[in-house]
Parts: C-alpha cells; sequence; structure tokens
C-alpha cells in the first residue's frame, strides 16, 4: 500500500521542482503564481502577488475558469513545505498544462531564506 510520502515522491520525479534560489525569477516569468494551500494557511501568510487554490479544488478550478484554459500559462506553486504542490504540478501536468513549476521546500524554505511574505492583519476597531 502507497503512503502519501510515496506519492508524493513519485510526484517529485516527474515534476519540475525549483529551489528557492530561482523561485524569485521564475514568479517574475509566471503568469500565475499558486499557493495550493488551504485559505486558513494561505490567510496567515503567502508570497506577494500569490492567488490560493487549495489542492482540494485545483482541477475544478482549472476545468471551470475561462481565464485558467490556456495550456501554455506559465504556472508557479507552493505549498508549505512542497508535497501538496508536487502532488498538484503532477495533476496539471496531467491535465495538459505545459509550464509548471514547483518551488522546493515550499514557503517554509521560502522563511527559512528570509524572503518576504504578505501578512494581512485585522483592521483595528479602536
Amino acid at each position: 500500500m502507497k503512503t502519501a510520502h510515496d506519492l508524493v515522491a513519485a510526484a517529485k520525479k516527474q515534476i519540475q521542482e525549483i529551489p528557492v534560489s530561482a523561485a524569485d525569477n521564475a514568479i517574475q516569468a509566471a503568469d500565475l503564481l499558486i499557493d495550493v494551500r488551504e485559505p486558513e494557511e494561505y490567510h496567515n501568510s503567502h508570497i506577494a502577488g500569490a492567488i490560493n487554490i487549495p489542492r482540494g479544488l485545483l482541477e475544478f478550478k482549472f476545468s471551470n475558469d475561462e481565464a485558467l484554459t490556456a495550456r501554455d500559462l506559465n504556472i508557479v506553486l507552493y505549498c508549505k513545505n512542497s508535497g501538496r504542490a508536487a502532488l498538484s504540478a503532477q495533476t496539471l501536468d496531467s491535465m495538459g498544462y505545459l509550464h509548471v513549476q514547483s518551488i522546493t521546500g515550499g514557503i517554509e524554505a521560502w522563511l527559512a531564506a528570509d524572503k518576504p511574505v504578505v501578512t494581512p492583519s485585522l483592521p483595528s476597531f479602536d
């Protein structure tokens, strides 16, 4: 029986991962930067310019949103530590998307490299 770790390891053999050191250039060249974490994780902090499409909704969003149908979009994905992003990249590849990259180590590696994040705050009611 395969585990989640086995599935992620297999996906990582089939996708293009980029190190954090190359992520800035990839993000600048991307049409889409997608955070595939859950909404509460995204709202806690995320990379500037990222949109949130949780992994569980990815196939549906890409199948039903006219803006996401072009198979030649340059897409960069990330999650917490790269597992969900790897599975998402594999899925998009199987859907025919040609230029999909995943950030190795996810937002944890991004933060460890002292890269900036957006941290939304609630308004003050004072």
